[in-house]
Formats: C-alpha cells, structure tokens, sequence
C-alpha cells in the first residue's frame, strides 16, 4: 500500500478525530503518516521519518520490535526532551500485516491535576497544623495546672480563641472555594444589581475601615451614571457580595491608616460594567501579581497571619468571578497605589 493510499484509509481517517496523538509505521519503522495531534508535538513532515528518529527514548527500539512481530500491545511513559512539560502514555501495536500503530495519549493536564491536589493538601495540613499546635500546647499546660495566675489563664484563652477562630476562618474558606469550582461552569440567572450590592458592602465595612480612620468611597463617572438603567448582571448576590467583602477587607488591611479606599463604577463597552477598589498602601511588587490569586499564596505571609489571612481570599474571588463570565486584572505602583479591577458583562435590559 502506497503512503498517499495509507493516508487516506479508515484508521488514517478516524486519527484525524483524535486529540490524542497516532502515528502509523510499516513494520520496519518508517513512518506511513500522523493525525494533526501528532504533527503539532513532534513536527512537521513526519512521514517518511524513521519512527526511532523522532521518538528519542532508550526502549522505543525494543518495544517496537515486540510489537511488530505479534499482536500483542505494549505501553510505557514517555517524556519528550524537546517539547515542556509533556508526559505522554505511550501505546504500540501491530495493526494488520502491514503497520503498527503508535498512540500517544496526553498525561500532561492529569499530572499537573494531581500536583495541585498534592500540593493543596499539603497546603491545607500545614495551615491547620500551626494553630492545632499551638491549641494543643495550650491545652496541655492549662491542664497541668502549671497557669496559677490569673491573668496569664487569660492570655492563654485569649490566645487559645484566636488560633480557633483562625481555624474556622480556613475552614469556612475552604467550603467557599470548593463550592464555588464545583458551581463554576453554571452561570447564574439572577438579576443583581451592582450598584445597589456596593453600597451595601460599602456600609458593612464602614465601621471597620473607621478604626484604621480610613474611609470607603464609592463614585460613578457621568458614563455610567448616564445609563437608562441600573447597571444589572446576571448573578449570584450572595457571591458577588463575597468579591467586594474580600476585596475590600483587603483594601483596608493593607492600606495606610487615614487613606481612602475608592470603589470606581466605570461602564465599558460594549455592554460591560468595571469596578475598580483601589485602596493606599505600600503596593505589591510586580512579581507577586500574577500569583495573588494561587491558594495560599501570600506576599508576607507572617504579615498576613497576624492579620487573619487564610490565603484564600483571592482565589475564591477569581472562581466567582470566573463563574460571572468575569475577569479580574490587578495593578500595584509600591509605596502608592493597589487596584482590583473587577469586569462583569451587563445582562439585557428587561
């Protein structure tokens, strides 16, 4: 069978279907032809290659000699030297008499899956570990009656009540975050009106944000106040509140006492409503700011601890928003300014 005969047969045909990639050799190894996948990993003008030319891994000899000279299949993993952070399940098999068929199925997103996993529970056991330590330490030498004082009792409680409630903020964070990714491909039906809902947070955090003799002002540019109608989105009110509660509390954490916080109301087109909480404060260096919103990263992470951060804030913000069809873009200038910029898609006027 002729190599422009061979591409055009059924299995050719169906490779074309795959993600995965196939490439089809005669049994001496020269490539017959590839589907698109294939090409797009290992190259272009793969036909005609010999198949131990392109694959670069110590047993492709041996096991595609097995697989040529019966019916059986073999497997094994593959990492290219020459393509980043690609893993490959590599499968052989005689197909007929005439070819073996190599598939390679892509393992990359399921690794990198199970590296996050990994890494989030072992982020999850450290946060928790800490303050159980510290409870546990605590609890081990009230009991011991070695406290007669008092006021050192006091202190212990006191410090005992904080690492709980620390607890519980991880945990109720946690929830969040997992409800949320699960809710995430669903976009919500709700009308909310945004401008409404930021007053209200607004005023939730005023009493906050007075302690530190800042104040939380929200403005609207005539654009957006020139609208026939409230600017609405489709969405979740409580999730939405969620945002601008954690964007805002950490407007006020990390600003300078006696600054302002602002909340800007910008619409931009076409159809979509920007809000911009910008807060003054020392400012982040640009190369924290792509990842403020991993779980558990922190810029100080002692700093943000001693203020109650979970580290997961951020990340509850960018999947809620993420579910509004939204996106969040963050800019810092140190020593100056932080903004959060928040941009949902407007739904129809009723």
């Amino acid at each position: 069978m002729s190599q422009d005969s061979y591409a055009q047969s059924p299995i050719s045909q169906i490779g074309d279907m795959l993600d995965d990639g196939l490439i089809l050799t005669d049994l001496g190894g020269v490539i017959l032809s590839a589907n698109p996948a294939a090409v797009r990993w290992f190259g272009e003008s793969l036909t005609g290659q010999m198949i131990f030319d392109v694959i670069n891994h110590p047993n492709i000899g041996e096991l595609f000699a097995k697989a040529a000279d019966g019916a059986k299949r073999y497997e094994m993993r593959y990492e290219p030297t020459n393509i980043v952070q690609r893993e490959f399940r590599m499968r052989l098999q005689r197909i007929g008499d005439q070819s073996v068929a190599l598939l390679f199925l892509d393992m990359t997103l399921q690794r990198n899956l199970e590296k996050v996993r990994r890494d989030f529970v072992a982020n999850v056991s450290h946060e928790l570990r800490s303050p159980l330590t510290s409870l546990a330490g605590f609890v081990e030498t009230m009991l011991s009656d070695e406290v007669p004082d008092p006021a050192m009792r006091t202190r212990f409680l006191n410090i005992m009540d904080e690492e709980a409630k620390r607890m519980s903020r991880l945990i109720d964070d946690l929830l969040s975050l997992s409800r949320v990714e699960v809710d995430e491909h669903i976009i919500p039906e709700n009308r909310v009106n945004l401008v409404e809902l930021l007053h209200s947070v607004g005023d939730s955090l005023t009493g906050r944000a007075m302690k530190k003799n800042m104040r939380i002002k929200i403005t609207r540019p005539d654009n957006a106040q020139s609208c026939d109608a409230p600017p609405v989105i489709f969405g979740n009110h409580d999730e939405i509140t969620e945002v601008f509660v954690n964007l805002l509390e950490n407007a006020i954490k990390y600003g300078f006492d006696g600054s302002d916080i602002t909340l800007a109301i910008t619409m931009v087109a076409p159809r979509h409503l920007r809000i911009d909480v910008t807060n003054f404060g020392e400012g982040i260096e640009e190369r924290h700011l792509p990842r403020l919103t991993e779980r558990f990263y922190r810029v100080d992470k002692a700093r943000s601890r001693q203020i109650g951060g979970t580290g997961l804030g951020l990340a509850i913000v960018k999947h809620i928003v993420n579910r509004h069809r939204g996106s969040l873009s963050i800019t810092s200038t140190l020593g100056e300014t932080t903004r959060f910029s928040v941009d949902f898609p407007l739904a129809p006027s009723q």
